[in-house]
């Protein structure tokens, strides 16, 4: 495949929670000789467990960038999180590399926990190879999981090696291409041997796919075929290459990255298919040629040394003291796994490290001229909720700010001062996701955080009108307090709110303390008989009395909300709750089980219709209670395989009565104590 060209590329490591990325990260790091011996999940001394929540949770929690030399090329691999509530630092990565490893589970029916990732990388036209891993450990036919994942995959999926079985283990492979066949050898590079029998046929009918698979998008390759041509394998490298830098067809390789099986395989096969950092700025309609440009995918706040932003470089070079987009550029440096190495500069390619740059965020372009812009993926939308506050009063100013922080690190944090029910919402993509965050709080900022399980909004109406006398009066030793005021309270359409109206005739009320009554009236509604806001009433004051020396403002606001605190409980007060509506998406295999759960949820299910653009899926559109959102998430992916997801807003109130109203009103009460 020639020597080494010198090239610096970057590959982003993705896929489902318990694939094995960051073991397969460790074996390519070892088999490139970038470290002298592997880690262990078990001893969390991988690169890829960089993070001191990595290290707890044994799972990756964030992009990990790690960096070696193979062959006389540059790599950076980003090792991205698995789970599915950390999905937008493994977006993030893959829009900043070159080509997407997609490692996967040898078990088909486990072949839709790939299904969104797949579809954010045809999206954004993103190349990528699948990697088969554990096969050491498959119970089925590597076609049979081909053909599961491929049910999956918008692009055609081309299988490059067929294994070799030793009874039921898989003990080497046939490259499809150069039809060599290989021998396994733990923790070394395989032996080359000679093609069993055992393995001449289905070789023979993979690669005669492959090449077909391929010719259907080269004209020149099909017309070889049709006259039983077959071309040299180095065309069909090219072929291969210019597919894959199109993202029009998607290698599969396999292995077991714990025993280094197909491993060396792998980093061949990238360093033959991998676009450069060209063709992957111009995917991404980034200009700029001639002068410096990076764009930042990532930001660090470790303690003790200040904003860290991991950035590529597209274009030119990068040395300390730059100015890109009118700032000075500070410290640059190299990140790999836990460790930071200080440089002197980066080329086109590189992905650096770029310290105290306050002024950088998250999808940020920066350039030489400043005038470099390119788009970058909408934060994933909020979709599970605690209420926080500090546990000292006087850290609450502090709080704020590290919440700004730890959502620059992952975007897909948000946080809602609820107007509502006056709590601090951190806003999240699960439960974890939000223990995490958490935990960064009080570890990484030094913030001792309480949190508890959000407030639902209720609000509170009523069905039937009144007429109320109330009349504030007080003396005292100077001048009293008077006010006196009739009102008429009626219930308004639901979503009407609240309106004021007066009927005074004769001066009855002088007109200068109306207002203060509709203002008596409207403190009043913050807290109804029930205990919560009113709403969708109306309120007509019809007639009073006042006192030439003793009413005033004061007076008959509070005579206007006495009048209400007395007449309201008069009006059949009645509880509502907030109903949202709901859009879930599901593999249709699983809309039955959506269903239910909607069902045990309270939830009046609207209907239910193919998702659009995603074969095998449905969205099922719905009205819940907002009191039962909360841990929807938890059990919705639970469902799934970790897959489903929704979309919700507010829709409207609707009443709640008996019990479970009792419980919400005493629950209200006791809280009031």
């Amino acid at each position: 495949m020639g020597e080494g060209t010198g090239r610096t590329r970057c590959v982003a490591l993705v896929g489902p929670y318990l694939s094995g990325k960051t073991a397969l990260l460790e074996s390519m790091l070892h088999a490139a000789g970038a470290i002298p011996r592997k880690g262990t999940a078990n001893e969390s001394n991988r690169v890829g467990d960089a993070a001191p929540e990595a290290r707890e949770r044994k799972m990756s929690v964030e992009i990990v960038p790690a960096s070696f030399e193979y062959l006389g090329d540059r790599w950076t691999i980003l090792d991205c999180p698995g789970s599915i509530e950390f999905a937008q630092d493994a977006c993030n990565a893959c829009m900043v590399a070159d080509l997407a490893v997609v490692v996967c589970d040898p078990e088909p029916e486990r072949a839709m926990t790939v299904a969104p990732l797949l579809r954010f990388l045809d999206e954004h036209s993103i190349p990528h190879l699948l990697f088969i891993n554990k096969l050491d450990a498959a119970n089925d036919r590597v076609r049979e999981i081909l053909s599961a994942l491929q049910g999956v995959s918008q692009r055609p999926l081309v299988l490059r090696q067929v294994p070799i079985r030793e009874g039921e283990a898989v003990t080497g492979y046939v490259d499809l291409i150069s039809e060599r066949a290989y021998r396994y050898k733990p923790g070394e590079a395989s032996d080359l041997v000679s093609m069993p029998d055992s393995v001449v046929e289905r070789e023979q009918e993979a690669r005669q796919e492959l090449l077909e698979a391929v010719a259907d998008y080269d004209d020149a390759l099909l017309e070889q075929l049709l006259e039983d041509k077959v071309p040299p394998k180095e065309e069909i490298y090219q072929y291969l290459q210019k597919e894959i830098e199109q993202d029009l067809i998607v290698p599969v390789l396999i292995g077991a990255a714990e025993k280094d099986h197909g491993v060396r395989r792998l980093l061949k096969a990238l360093r033959h298919d991998t676009p450069d950092v060209a063709a992957t700025a111009t995917r991404l309609g980034i200009e700029g040629e001639g002068e410096t440009v990076a764009q930042v995918f990532k930001t660090f706040h470790p303690p003790h040394t200040g904003k860290i932003s991991l950035a590529r470089l597209w274009h030119g070079s990068l040395k300390e003291g730059a100015t890109l987009n009118g700032e000075r550029i500070g410290n640059l440096m190299r990140l790999h796994g836990g460790q930071t190495s200080k440089i002197s500069g980066a080329e086109a390619g590189d992905v650096v490290a770029i310290g105290r740059a306050e002024f950088l965020h998250t999808g940020d372009v920066i350039s030489t001229s400043g005038k470099i812009t390119a788009p970058w993926p909408k934060p994933l939308p909020p979709i599970y909720a605690m209420a926080i506050h500090a546990e000292n009063r006087s850290d609450e100013v502090k709080l704020t700010g590290a919440i700004q922080r730890l959502m620059e690190e992952d975007p897909s944090y948000s946080m809602e001062q609820n107007p509502d029910t006056r709590q601090l919402l951190l806003w999240g993509q699960g439960e974890q996701h939000l223990q995490i965050g958490l935990g960064r709080l009080r570890n990484k900022y030094n913030v001792g955080v309480k949190a508890e399980r959000p407030q639902t909004p209720y609000r509170e109406t009523i069905r039937k009108g009144t007429s109320q006398h109330s009349r504030y009066k007080r003396q005292t030793g100077g001048h009293g307090q008077f006010g006196d005021v009739h009102i008429e309270i009626r219930p308004l359409p639901r979503g009407e709110g609240f309106s004021f109206t007066e009927t005074v005739v004769g001066g009855a009320v002088p007109r200068n303390f109306i207002p203060a009554v509709e203002a008596g009236v409207r403190e009043y509604l913050s807290r109804g008989p029930l205990g919560f806001p009113v709403v969708d009433v109306a309120v007509t004051l019809t007639d009073g009395k006042h006192h030439p020396v003793d009413s005033s403002e004061q007076a008959f606001k509070t005579a206007g909300r006495l009048a209400m605190s007395e007449g309201m409980p008069n009006c059949d007060p009645v509880l509502l709750e907030p109903i949202i509506k709901v859009a879930l998406h599901i593999p249709n295999e699983y809309t039955p089980n959506v269903q239910r759960l909607l069902s045990g949820r309270r939830g009046q299910i609207l209907g239910f219709d193919a998702r659009e653009g995603w074969p095998g899926w449905d969205t099922v559109q719905a009205f819940i209670p907002q009191s039962e959102m909360n841990d929807m998430i938890i059990e919705l992916r639970s469902l799934t395989m970790g897959v489903g997801s929704f979309e919700w807003e507010f829709d409207h109130l609707q009443e709640l009565t008996g019990r479970a109203a009792d419980e919400v009103v005493r629950a209200r009460a006791e809280a009031a104590q």
